[in-house]
Order: structure tokens, then sequence, then C-alpha cells
């Protein structure tokens, strides 16, 4: 729902630049078309990551097809940088010698405000589903963003942020144009929001790739799953604990565990098989493998901190 809302949102306000910048002929408007333009193509690629993400796991892909959400993220973090950043600071640069006064400049205010609205609506839906998860993991808005599993959250988070903040941009360029009657603000305006947008793509382009390739699970994570592994009553100490997301709020769980008792080799694999079991009805679990310790390994310890 969150994806649908900014897709629909950047539409209109996508529609609505183009007509400002042919209008008024201002390259923050143009600048500002491309980012809403591109942004509305960015939100059809994490629809799909979404959809292939969310196919269940089969014999080809034991882990699940969860990581598909992060390769089309990543797509999308390129569109951004492609289509937003560099066409923005292209055509600032272009407009850097012109000159002359800005044209209907109202049409563009009205077109800022509205977006504006729009914009900030949708940022505020994921604003506010990004402070509960917060919340609920005991952690600040601005961390549990950047670290989130979750990328078509984090997503529509920097995308509506850096739209609020290039709107802004755009307006007081404008603005600048407008009094000072130099086409230059208004060429500034237009580099700036390219540089703003090539910043964004820069984090979610890097955060994607780290979880493609394997990034080390949060202490906080590791931490709420080693204590979740200690409170069942088959385990008694954990020697050896691996997590990797293979999506998005999916884990792979791999962890050396003693069990309770001192039962056969055959009644040890059964019972090793019904707590993995257990374990994997958790929605978070895409799949677990526990395996025996040694005794000499010494236990590992978890703080809720």
């Amino acid at each position: 729902m969150t994806v649908i809302i900014a897709f629909l949102a950047n539409i209109l306000v996508a529609i609505a630049k183009t007509i400002a910048a042919v209008i008024t002929s201002s390259a923050s408007m143009v600048a500002e078309a491309a980012h809403s333009w591109a942004d509305a193509g960015n939100e059809i690629f994490l629809l799909i990551a979404d959809r292939r993400g969310a196919r269940t796991k089969d014999a080809r892909h034991p882990l699940g097809y969860g990581r598909n959400a992060f390769v089309w993220s990543l797509i999308a973090a390129f569109g951004i940088f492609t289509a937003g950043a560099i066409v923005s600071i292209m055509h600032g640069i272009q407009e850097l010698s012109e000159t002359g006064p800005v044209e209907s400049p109202l049409v563009a205010y009205v077109v800022l405000g509205i977006a504006f609205v729009l914009e900030g609506a949708s940022f505020t839906q994921a604003m506010v589903k990004s402070r509960r998860l917060a919340k609920e993991r005991g952690s600040s808005t601005w961390d549990f963003v950047l670290e989130t599993s979750d990328t078509t959250l984090r997503a529509v988070f920097f995308e509506d942020a850096a739209a609020l903040i290039g709107l802004v941009l755009a307006g007081g360029a404008i603005l600048l144009h407008q009094i000072t009657g130099v086409a230059a603000w208004d060429a500034v305006g237009s580099i700036l929001i390219g540089i703003l947008l090539a910043v964004v793509a820069i984090i979610l382009i890097s955060r994607n790739i780290e979880f493609l390739v394997g990034t080390t699970a949060a202490p906080k994570l590791r931490a709420r799953v080693g204590t979740a592994l200690l409170a069942l009553p088959q385990i008694e100490r954990v020697t050896y604990l691996h997590i990797e997301y293979v999506g998005p709020n999916r884990l792979f769980i791999v962890a050396e565990v003693d069990l309770a008792g001192d039962a056969v080799e055959h009644d040890v694999a059964r019972r090793l098989r019904d707590v993995e079991l257990r374990i994997e009805e958790h929605e978070a679990v895409e799949t677990v493998v526990l395996s025996l310790s040694v005794d000499d390994e010494p236990s590992l310890e978890f703080s809720a901190s």
C-alpha cells in the first residue's frame, strides 16, 4: 500500500510539473518534472520487487525468492540516478548561461504547493509506518530506515523526503530568479536537485548491494534471535549463530546448539528437526539449520542492549 500511494502521488505530481515546466520554461521545474517521472517509474520497479520477492520457496530456490526484492530495488535506485540526478544536473548546467525573466511564476508556485501536499501525504504515511516499526524494535526512526531489510519502505521514505526537499529548492530558486532577474539561480536550483537525487540514489544503491552480497545482522537482531533460541526448552546453549537476510524481513538462520538431556543419536536428530520446524513457524524465518555443538565450544552470550 505504501508503494501504491507513492506511485499515484508521483504520477499526478509528474503531470502537473511537466505542464508547469512547459509554461514557465524553468530549469528547476524541468528538474522537478524529471524527478517525479523517475520516482513514478521507480515505483513500478518496487511493485515488481514486492511481487517477485514474495514468491514461495521451491526446490530450485530453497531459500525463497526474497532477494528479487533487492535486485529490483537496486534497478529502481539506478533509475533515480540516471533519469533524475543526471538529467537535472546536465539541464541545470546548460541553463547557467541563460538570461531573462521567469514566465508565469504563479503557475510554478501553485504546482509546487500542490505537489508538496501530495508528496507530504505520501511521506507522512511512510514516516508513520517507519516510526511504528522502529519503536517496536527499540530503534530510532533514522537508524531503522537505514538498516531495515524492507527495501521498498526505505526507497519510498527517501524518495518522498528528497521530493519535499527538492520542492523547497525549486521554489527558492524560482523566487531568487524572479527577484534578481538572474536566470542562473533557476539553473542552480536544477543542479542542487540533481545532487540531492544523486545522494539519495547512492544511499539506496549501497544498501541494496549490501543485502545482495550479504550483510551482518544488526547486534539487536542477533541478540533477539539468540535470546529466542535459548528460550526454547529444548536448547541449553548456543555456540554458533549465523543470520542472513534472504529477502525483506526474511531470515536464514544457522546455529550450533546443545540440546537438553543426553538422548541417543536417532532421537537427537528427530528433536533437532522438530526444533527447526518450530522456529520456521515464525513469520520472519525462511529457513533454519541447526547442528549440535561440541562440548568444549564456548557458549554465546546475548545482551538485550
